[in-house]
């Protein structure tokens, strides 16, 4: 598929066919992509935590997921994306090198989370990012450390449903040139 055409046509999927499981291999595809994005200093501080067994989807689903998303995430692998807090955007000693700090590792992960969703898209895969969750359920869940940030669990599976493109807002209405 050509990347612009993957850029159109990627879009957030609701509804997932269940019967059509993501194997641990796509996964691994999957995230290998994220890791080729670049970040602070070359920190590489993403993580993903991959839920793929019926048995913990379910639990993850329905246990830290708000109704809504749980619904929607339905037949879908679920990834929990976090990010080591404290070390992109920082010096060696500890000091953040500009006024955003800790935002870089969130910043660095969504550069990341693209690579992921657009690899997804290319493989044929659906995707939808859900930032509310209940993170310290999934935390515990997960034993995800206390040093990671959780941001959002992203649901992976093979689209039920062909989503409508929204609109776009126009390059003239968001940038400025000068």
């Amino acid at each position: 598929m050509e990347f612009q055409q993957l850029l159109e046509e990627r879009r957030s999927v609701r509804k997932y066919d269940g019967s059509k499981k993501v194997s641990k291999e796509t996964v691994c595809e999957i995230i290998n992509a994220a890791i080729q994005a670049p970040s602070w200093k070359n920190s590489q501080t993403a993580r993903y935590y991959c839920v793929i067994s019926e048995e913990m989807t379910e639990k993850i689903r329905t246990e830290c997921l708000p109704g809504f998303n749980a619904d929607r995430a339905q037949g879908a692998a679920l990834i929990v994306t976090t990010y080591v807090s404290g070390v992109a955007g920082f010096n060696a000693d500890g000091v953040p090198d500009n006024e955003v700090g800790d935002g870089w590792g969130c910043y660095d992960l969504g550069l990341a989370n693209e690579n992921l969703i657009l690899k997804a898209k290319e493989l044929g895969l659906g995707t939808l990012i859900m930032g509310l969750r209940d993170s310290g359920k999934l935390r515990e869940m997960l034993s995800i450390p206390e040093n990671e940030k959780v941001m959002a669990v992203i649901a992976l599976g093979y689209s039920d449903v062909k989503p409508q493109k929204p609109a776009r807002k126009s390059p003239e209405e968001i940038a400025r040139f000068y």
